[in-house]
């Protein structure tokens, strides 16, 4: 009975969500410097014009909004596998210093391309060096943290995330001055989806379907394993093996977002604790519904940096953290008592 009250909610919760995502997406394509009224959307939509509104619309906000749509999903995603595999409730990508890996890998490659004027990285190359930044920082945290190789310590997770994630977001930093791409990078650094593009989105639509895909099939025995260690192997699974799957759909995820939007922090943190709080613990619906409500929080997120200090942009990521750190604060003093 509590499963389908559960379920129930779950879905009213996504149907809301698919509603306020909906609005959320038109906002975001008619507001912003240029404020642009729905007949010329449709027109850019149906009719290939040639005229700045149309192609601001079609080349511009629209890839940008399906992006924010796919990158708060992704974030959320990771923040609530992460969180079921390690009955941690705090941990997050950036929490565990993934999208700082990342972020990291990227600055590198753009100062492989400022050294190498022939060299250019689009966005595949963006991609690939943000996986390889996700990799290497994600099983460094997990080794960090692991006792004995195996079991996964929750207070030092996050500490060694966090030191870890400290570090490279410094080195980055350190780079992109050394270098004089401070302007380049300080979109990547702090979040945002100005970078946002066609080809972006493309990739980030292949990554999707890959790692939500495996997210879903993955949800029952990540259920398990957040019911605790002994119950997973009680029930006869292979946490290990549990474990390292779901990390590598993490950080397919988290790389392909970072890649596309930057260091947005603390929205996987937020998004799957309201889930949980409304849906329960089965992850079959708190994965989706946690795709869902991240996609409306970054996509309005955006909205609000587009348009709080115009004609400037405010970084994503300044403004999930106002919501993330009460959130953080909140969870660890909890945890304490």
């Amino acid at each position: 009975m509590g499963d389908k009250r559960g379920n129930g909610r779950a879905y009213l919760l996504i149907l809301i969500g698919i509603a306020a995502l909906v609005i959320g997406v038109g906002l975001s394509i008619s507001y912003g410097a240029k404020n642009i009224n729905i007949l010329t959307i449709i027109q850019s939509v149906f009719y290939k014009l040639e005229d700045v509104d149309s192609l601001i619309i079609r080349d511009i906000r629209i890839p940008r909004a399906i992006a924010g749509v796919l990158v708060g999903g992704f974030l959320a995603v990771s923040g609530a596998i992460m969180q079921g595999i390690t009955r941690n409730p705090i941990a997050e990508p950036s929490v565990m210093g993934i999208t700082q890996g990342s972020t990291f890998a990227i600055a590198v490659a753009f100062v492989i391309q400022e050294v190498s004027p022939n060299l250019e990285i689009g966005s595949f190359g963006r991609m690939v060096f943000a996986f390889l930044g996700a990799s290497i920082s994600g099983i460094l945290v997990y080794i960090i943290s692991s006792r004995s190789g195996k079991k996964v310590d929750p207070i030092k997770l996050v500490l060694a995330g966090t030191a870890l994630g400290t570090l490279l977001i410094s080195l980055a930093l350190g780079i992109s001055m050394y270098f004089n791409l401070s302007q380049q990078l300080s979109f990547w650094i702090f979040g945002g989806l100005v970078s946002a593009s066609w080809e972006g989105v493309f990739l980030l639509i292949v990554v999707g379907l890959i790692g939500v895909t495996a997210a879903m099939i993955m949800a029952p025995k990540i259920t398990i394993l957040s019911l605790g260690e002994d119950v997973a192997i009680g029930l006869g699974e292979n946490t290990n093996r549990v474990r390292a799957i779901s990390i590598l759909i993490v950080i397919i995820l988290t790389g392909a977002s970072v890649a596309v939007a930057g260091n947005i922090i603390f929205l996987g943190l937020i998004i799957p604790q309201i889930v949980k709080a409304i849906v329960g613990v089965d992850y079959k619906v708190i994965i989706p519904s946690s795709f869902v409500l991240g996609a409306v929080l970054l996509i309005y997120s955006d909205i609000v940096a587009r348009t709080i200090n115009l004609p400037y942009e405010t970084p994503i990521g300044s403004l999930t953290a106002l919501l993330g750190v009460p959130m953080f604060i909140y969870l660890v003093r909890r945890e304490v008592r």
